[in-house]
């Protein structure tokens, strides 16, 4: 068999294998032509450091052996021994490294520390085909070396708490990095993640004036969108926006929420995680012209009902409501959002509510006003019981994606309700349910026609539910 498949068909075969450790593991031990004809053809790694200089060499001789890489993600195991100056010139290291072994790289994630201007020019200079990259950075921060990445689609730049070093290097000074820059470049970028930005961090101005094709931005742990003369370029930029993500940026979500509905007419998802105001948020909902499709709150103590009923009455277009630990919401507030988006909501997100446990029939009334769902998670509501997820189900017959993570309360007269009343389940997710035994999950699997994929525990799978996922092609995520 080895003789009669070319190399060829092989690294076909080895593209289409399951990325889990168990695959690259059975094909390595097979020859030492498979294991060879395995890393050409593979094009996604993921790895993870250790802060130590034998890590250098170990890994030039590692990359060598992967010539097709197209993604790449570096990470960096945590070591308190390690100072800032030997972390980031061991980041660097690492940094010029993957730019001479994986010059066919598209996406790189290179979170093994700080690095320098100097060193993403490197960069830019051998892996030209860079649409998506994500690094760490060190204050002061310049943005100028954006450009010499010109089919850069996705961009996310994490600043690290400290200062680093304050003063620039000779290669930021010859290249006119030290300062704002005064004309404005073409940027093809079209995803932004700053992350840790603060008001006085200076030079944003310029990027936010040369991204002109912006589709997607996150902002998360910011205390500002840079110095003063910043905001109004900033302001500029919302314009074409499409997707917004504001996590942990209480003091300056208020301001961006109120830019987005003066500025902004083509958003379709918001993201707001962990900071705001009550009245800052209403204000939003109630002034935004845009046809928003997806909102997602994750606000424990700024989200009350009046937020829900506004949502109702300015936001009918939408498909997707996810809430996230939003103690102060009652039944009353969700009813009203049931009813004003009874035609078209299809994914429905009560996570870790407590409203769920505490009004009996809320659920029931949920489901008979929301038959168009096609996505329903209730993760981490603990003391959800079958009877108030079985009301909810009967009526819930398009369901395609179910997730019960952490709900510890349901048991196997759950998952007979569920194969029962949704036949067109897909994808299903009880992992941590304790009180859901093997048995029951016997029985989802044998039951469930169109069953893709189940998230559950090892221990819970019997060898008739293993046989069974395996002839119906489901696949198992322990």
């Amino acid at each position: 068999m080895d003789r009669m498949l070319c190399d060829e068909l092989l690294e076909e075969i080895f593209q289409r294998l399951p990325p889990i450790p168990s695959s690259s593991l059975s094909v390595s031990l097979v020859s030492k032509r498979w294991l060879h004809l395995y890393r050409t053809s593979k094009t996604f790694l993921s790895l993870r450091l250790s802060p130590h200089n034998s890590t250098i060499p170990s890994l030039a001789s590692f990359l060598s052996h992967y010539p097709s890489l197209l993604s790449l993600s570096l990470l960096l195991s945590s070591d308190p021994t390690i100072t800032i100056p030997s972390a980031t010139t061991f980041s660097e290291h690492l940094l010029l490294i993957v730019s001479t072994f994986c010059f066919k790289l598209q996406t790189l994630r290179f979170m093994a520390g700080p690095v320098s201007v100097s060193s993403l020019n490197s960069l830019s200079l051998n892996c030209t085909h860079l649409t998506s990259l994500c690094i760490n950075l060190f204050r002061p921060i310049f943005f100028m070396w954006v450009v010499k990445f010109p089919v850069l689609k996705e961009l996310s730049i994490f600043v690290s708490s400290g200062d680093g070093v304050e003063q620039a290097t000779e290669f930021e000074r010859e290249n006119g990095l030290w300062g704002n820059e005064d004309f404005d470049a073409e940027l093809g970028l079209e995803s932004l993640c700053l992350s840790g930005i603060r008001a006085d961090d200076w030079g944003l101005g310029w990027l936010w004036r040369s991204c002109k094709k912006l589709k997607k931005l996150q902002l998360k742990s910011c205390e500002g969108v840079g110095d003063g003369g910043s905001f109004l370029s900033f302001v500029r930029c919302l314009q074409g926006l499409e997707e917004v993500e504001l996590r942990t940026c209480r003091s300056i979500v208020d301001g961006v929420l109120l830019k987005l509905a003066e500025n902004c007419n083509s958003l379709s998802s918001l993201l707001v995680y962990d900071g705001g105001s009550r009245e800052g948020l209403l204000r939003f909902i109630s002034q935004c012209n845009c046809n928003l499709q997806k909102l997602d709150l994750r606000l424990p103590l700024d989200l009350h009902n009046d937020h829900l009923t506004a949502v109702a009455l300015n936001f009918r277009g939408l498909s997707s409501i996810r809430l996230q630990s939003c103690c102060l919401v009652t039944g009353e507030g969700l009813k009203a959002l049931g009813i004003a988006m009874s035609s078209g909501l299809e994914e429905l997100a009560l996570i870790n509510c407590d409203v769920v446990e505490r009004e009996q029939g809320l659920l029931a009334t949920l489901g008979q006003n929301l038959r168009q769902l096609r996505k329903l998670d209730l993760s981490y509501n603990e003391m959800l019981l079958d009877k108030e997820l079985i009301s909810m189900l009967v009526s819930c017959n398009c369901l395609v994606d179910l997730r019960l993570r952490g709900c510890k309360g349901l048991t196997k007269a759950a998952l007979v309700s569920m194969f029962k009343s949704c036949k067109r389940l897909e994808n299903v997710d009880i992992m941590h349910c304790r009180g859901i035994e093997a048995e029951a999950v016997e029985l989802l699997v044998l039951n469930s026609p169109q069953l893709r994929q189940v998230q559950v525990e090892e221990s819970k799978l019997s060898d008739v539910a293993r046989t069974w996922a395996s002839n119906k092609l489901i696949e198992v995520v322990v």
